[in-house]
């Protein structure tokens, strides 16, 4: 009945969400019209160019998805943190990790006033099982599945794919996955908990005010940095014959107190696994918050050579640009940047990246397999999705597949799989340059087609705005479900 019910919804959901906005339509009060029309075209077309293409539900695609996986306590922020009786901080800094409480309430300050998001090791475990304690008696708290891979494998399921998920996890964990997920990893006892301080628009802490939804994550994880699950999960990978490898959590790493040399053996073990996956399958790999030099710099030596599409978010695109231009990492960005600087960033990524590929020299792995060609590359945002395909490459569908990844940004903030215009608003510009050089073309966001396509050079690039969510129910996991919606439609 489950399965039944699943391929119901994937088959008329778009239609029902349809309905919903024509009743909207219907029933408003004169005086909100003109401020709803807008909202309502642009959700119409959005929900056309997501219809026009559907997951293949006889032959259905398979993805394989690494590493780990977690359990989500997801708080209000403030919150928390009043019970707990931090005061507020009158200096807001950054730090790589957490050791302390001054340490957090400064680094909670330095992300919560811009709105932007951050992910921390905390390496005091003491106080992490205090927050924890403090946070299961917390009013509406939630425990949710967590992690990169989870949560995009849960969205890819749910989506119609057949998946293959790397991770330990406690049988309780895997019990609430889907019956179109097998999981492939080790068994424990207490899976690890990842701590979500969310916190809406406007909230204040002290004289600070957030200038956006968002959320604080801090985590002491004991099995996810070790990635303890990659060695069954490239065993299974054989028989399983994926369409699409997926790789995310390695921020994981980041920070972690390994033993010396430890990390650089299972970056090594990494590279060897998908040096040795077939040639035709493609690779994704998912940027995170990652504040480590060291480790991008592993990540541009180990990972981003064997990934033909790549997906990040605001925060993380100008971080990898800015390493990959031989920089110091960008700890903290615009989070509400403009779509021409996107697209300029995007750019010159897909320019290094693929320039490093065609060097050679910089870009053979350990076993000296050259590097991939660079063929997708997807930036999610608040106000809207952008990306970059390869044109002749494997990636299909790339007007579908931005328009769904917008539309799945705001179901999932929301909590809901049909959209309401009423809880939405546009924060994109009616019209957008698509370079900041000078005399650069401008493109109209036409409310039929809200889905701006062109080509350029060797590629074509998609943006589409985000009617984003006004009432948050969750901003944690926005990227993932956002990414793997994307990925979903062009495999």
């Amino acid at each position: 009945m489950e399965e039944e019910g699943r391929s119901s919804w994937m088959k008329y959901g778009p239609v029902v969400s349809l309905f919903v906005v024509i009743l909207a339509v219907w029933f408003r009060s004169p005086d909100d019209a003109g401020l709803d029309d807008r909202l309502d075209n642009v959700l119409s077309s959005l929900l056309r160019a997501e219809g026009k293409v559907g997951v293949n539900n006889v032959a259905k695609p398979k993805v394989a998805v690494g590493f780990g996986g977690c359990v989500d306590l997801i708080v209000d922020g403030v919150t928390l943190l009043n019970k707990i009786g931090l005061p507020p901080t009158d200096q807001p800094l950054h730090h790589d990790y957490i050791e302390n409480e001054l340490q957090l309430a400064q680094s909670f300050a330095y992300f919560f006033a811009p709105g932007a998001a951050a992910e921390r090791f905390l390496l005091n475990d003491t106080l992490f099982s205090e927050l924890v304690e403090a946070s299961r008696d917390l009013p509406g708290n939630r425990w949710a599945v967590g992690g990169n891979a989870p949560v995009m494998a849960s969205r890819m399921a749910t989506e119609g794919c057949d998946i293959l998920l790397g991770g330990s996890f406690s049988p309780d964990f895997t019990d609430v996955l889907s019956q179109h997920i097998t999981v492939a990893g080790n068994i424990v006892d207490e899976p690890d908990i990842h701590l979500i301080l969310e916190y809406p628009s406007g909230a204040s802490w002290g004289h600070y005010t957030s200038r956006r939804a968002n959320r604080y994550i801090v985590h002491s994880d004991d099995h996810n940095p070790y990635l303890d699950s990659m060695a069954e999960f490239a065993e299974k990978l054989k028989d399983f014959e994926p369409d699409l490898l997926v790789v995310g959590g390695l921020q994981m790493m980041d920070n972690f107190p390994f033993q010396a040399g430890e990390r650089d053996a299972l970056f090594s073990r990494l590279s060897d696994l998908l040096s040795s996956s077939s040639p035709t399958i493609g690779v994704h790999f998912e940027m995170a918050s990652f504040v480590e030099e060291s480790i991008m710099e592993d990540l541009l030596h180990y990972v981003i050579p064997h990934a033909d599409s790549l997906g990040m978010n605001e925060q993380e695109l100008p971080n990898l640009l800015s390493l990959l231009k031989g920089s110091n990492i960008t700890v903290l960005s615009d989070p509400n940047p403009r779509v021409a600087t996107v697209l300029d960033q995007m750019r010159e990524v897909y320019r290094i990246v693929n320039q490093r590929s065609k060097d050679g020299s910089a870009e053979r792995d350990t076993n000296g397999v050259n590097a991939k060609p660079l063929t997708r590359l997807h930036v999610h945002t608040l106000a809207f999705q952008a990306m970059i395909v390869t044109r002749g490459s494997q990636w299909k569908n790339t007007m579908s597949a931005v328009a769904k990844a917008s539309l799945t940004a705001n179901r999932h903030v929301c909590g809901s799989k049909d959209i309401d215009p009423s809880k939405a608003r546009l924060i994109m510009d009616d019209s957008f340059s698509i370079s900041r050089r000078e005399g650069s073309q401008r493109i109209p966001l036409q409310e039929s087609r809200p889905v701006s396509c062109w080509d350029e050079g060797d590629y074509e690039i998609c943006v589409a705005p985000v009617l984003v969510c006004t009432e948050v129910y969750q901003t944690a996991g926005g990227g993932d479900n956002v990414s793997a919606a994307g990925l979903v439609l062009q495999i």
